[in-house]
């Protein structure tokens, strides 16, 4: 089998397939042995993650809105395997597998930001406007003026059942997608043999980080050293700046607007009532290297449509068309107010046909594969697995999955105990797992799942109940469909299953752990959101409208349901028809089918994010790839873009540690 090395001196061949080589399943890719991966050098790895990673992360996310979950998975393991090399025992890819799973978890944010997010939403300018702050339960969120609020404390007992529902949460999603994604694993892949496309990219890029335990030079670290060092350049700008700042003054000094330069207000005169702004992460261009074609001029293309033609020309021709529109609106305003007016309608009926296109995709496949399929799943039915995977009794899958669901079903009953339990147990125990399974086959075969776009919000209002509380409760509905290619790739790895289970134990613990205590320490350093942290001041207000928005379609009155006046069924229509119709044309275009999900996706959208990705889009097709070739420059992309989110997130980390140490000096009373 041939090196990744020695393929980047194979002839070029221009295969614009979305997935080349890995389109089917190939024989040398398969594991002959599985081994435990899940041992004391991932747990120290883990560990460090948590403890020096896990809250440069926090501030990260609250100060640009990314996360550190690759940039820590490759920190540690480079260190680790630096530390294996020169100790003489390199690391098995087993035990690198677990470990980026472990870090790349682990390197997030943390499971109590949700808690710092519900306690804004009920007390935000949007629960207050809606007339929703004493609607909302306490068992979401105290209410704004409860000292454990006031005080910025978790340790009070308003905290305690919002607290409980949170741990209890996170054992039942493991065991749903532990327990269902198994089940459609085996029949998906283990029965059916679906490619899973994107499997072996997955599990070859996870591998690939063996390379460092070896002595020979790779092409890898040449190209993710550019990465870092464009993105600690950029980082250094971009985030150091901004951080330490924040902890000197009331606010941060931004070199470079964070998250983008908000150009709406200055040409509302030209283009009136549309989000016009220009993305400022440069990240944004690099993933423009690796987004398919398709996808990156598609969105572009429509969303330059929608914000300098459609939208100005529709405002010129009736003003109400976009009547809650006032000039001097900045870019977020103006998404509130467009949105409700028209977009969120137009996206509706976006969605409805996205997901139609999506069930009718796998129903055809189903239907051109079924003698097959059935012919096999007759002869083989659940075949026995290979030996020493590691796979658990099909009994103890379903038992989790169901055990899981039930308890799911019956926190909420307790919770909301007006709403109708019959809804409850068709969404956990009948619908889901249907979806999952269409899903897990369209992700087998094409690498994108399916779902009824607003389907619990059309639920709840249909059903007729009259409150908000549902809203919160999060109902069993839910789509696993993603965890039969997770098994997939631990498959792929050589990877026991077991050590993937001892490893979701293990991080429910740390990450239950390390969560509560660094978000307890940054919520009692300042409140969130504040000047200090652009990003969620810039965009947790934006969200908290629309997520009250939905709730308050179940409110008594009418005249407080504010979500039945911003849906209007002709536009859904509009939308629903203009996206099947656009569906129609690419498809007797004979143009791929990326093209439709590309064009759907950006017309609803402002310019921040299309123009920088489009950038990279064509930076990549008419530069690099002339430079490099195709071949060699798929490869290069996307260690080029892993180096630069290294970078950036080492800088943002330097960053992070000095404001850490400065704001904790701040608040010591000596």
């Amino acid at each position: 089998m041939a090196t990744s090395d020695d393929k980047l001196t194979q002839p070029e061949e221009e295969r614009e397939g979305a997935f080349g080589m890995y389109s089917e399943r190939l024989p040398e890719l398969e594991p002959t042995e599985f081994h435990e991966g899940f041992t004391i050098r991932t747990i120290v790895g883990a560990l460090f993650v948590a403890f020096v990673m896990m809250p440069g992360a926090i501030y990260l996310s609250l100060m640009v809105g990314q996360q550190l979950g690759d940039v820590a998975a490759w920190t540690t393991i480079i260190l680790f395997t630096e530390i294996a090399r020169r100790s003489f025992t390199p690391m098995r890819r087993q035990e690198l597998y677990i470990l980026f799973y472990l870090t790349t978890a682990l390197g997030g944010a943390g499971l109590f930001g949700g808690l710092i997010w519900n306690q804004y939403l009920r007390g935000s300018p949007a629960a207050v406007g809606f007339g929703l702050v004493n609607e909302i339960p306490n068992w979401f969120a105290p209410p704004p003026d409860s000292p454990a609020v006031l005080h910025r404390t978790f340790f009070h007992p308003d905290w305690t059942i919002p607290i409980i529902l949170v741990v209890i949460y996170q054992v039942i999603g493991r065991l749903q997608w532990l327990g269902l994604g198994y089940i459609l694993f085996r029949s998906t892949s283990d029965v059916e043999k679906l490619p899973f496309p994107m499997a072996p990219v997955a599990a070859q890029g996870a591998t690939a980080l063996a390379e460092v335990t070896r002595d020979e030079e790779s092409w890898r670290w040449p190209v993710f050293t550019v990465g870092a060092m464009v993105g600690l350049s950029y980082g250094a700008l971009y985030v150091l700046i901004p951080t330490v700042t924040s902890a000197l003054f009331a606010a941060p000094i931004q070199l470079i607007k964070i998250p983008f330069i908000d150009l709406t207000s200055n040409t509302e005169g030209i283009f009136p009532a549309s989000q016009i702004a220009l993305g400022t992460d440069l990240g944004a261009v690099l993933v423009g290297f690796i987004l398919p074609l398709p996808i990156a001029v598609g969105q572009f293309i429509t969303s330059m449509f929608s914000n300098f033609l459609l939208t100005p020309t529709l405002y010129r021709m009736d003003p109400h068309t976009f009547g809650q529109w006032r000039p001097g609106m900045n870019l977020i305003q103006t998404g509130i107010a467009t949105s409700l007016d028209f977009w969120m309608s137009i996206g509706i009926g976006i969605a409805v046909s996205i997901a139609l296109i999506g069930f009718g995709q796998v129903f055809m496949s189903w239907w051109r594969s079924r003698s097959d399929t059935e012919r096999r799943a007759l002869a083989r039915g659940f075949v026995p697995p290979p030996p020493g995977r590691g796979d658990f009794p099909m009994w103890m899958a379903v038992s989790a999955w169901l055990i899981s669901v039930v308890a799911h079903i019956t926190i909420i009953h307790i919770l909301v105990p007006r709403f109708p339990l019959w809804i409850l147990v068709m969404f956990g125990l009948v619908w889901s797992p249907i979806n999952s399974y269409i899903s897990a086959r369209l992700i087998g075969l094409t690498t994108r799942g399916v779902g009824i776009p607003y389907l619990p919000q059309a639920t709840f209002i249909l059903s007729g109940y009259k409150g908000v509380d549902i809203w919160f409760a999060g109902i069993p509905l839910y789509d696993q469909g993603w965890a039969a290619q997770r098994f997939r790739e631990i498959e792929l790895t050589g990877t026991k299953f077991t050590s993937v289970v001892k490893a979701e134990i293990f991080l429910l613990v740390v990450m239950l752990g390390c969560s509560f205590l660094f978000w307890s320490f940054f919520w009692k350093l300042g409140p969130i959101p504040s000047s200090s942290y652009p990003f969620v001041q810039t965009f947790w207000p934006l969200d908290a409208t629309f997520q009250l928005l939905w709730a308050t379609a179940t409110r008594g009155g009418e005249e407080q349901r504010w979500l039945l006046h911003a849906l209007k069924p002709n536009l859904m229509a509009i939308g629903l028809g203009g996206a099947m119709g656009l569906y129609t044309i690419v498809a007797l275009a004979k143009l791929p089918v990326m093209w439709f999900y590309g064009l759907a996706g950006g017309i609803t959208s402002s310019t921040s994010g299309p123009i920088p990705i489009f950038i990279g889009a064509m930076l990549g097709k008419y530069y690099f790839r002339r430079r490099f070739g195709l071949h060699r420059w798929r490869l290069y992309a996307p260690v080029l873009l892993a180096g630069y989110a290294c970078g950036q997130g080492l800088m943002g980390m330097a960053g992070i540690a000095i404001a850490i140490i400065l704001k904790s000096v701040r608040v010591l009373p000596y």
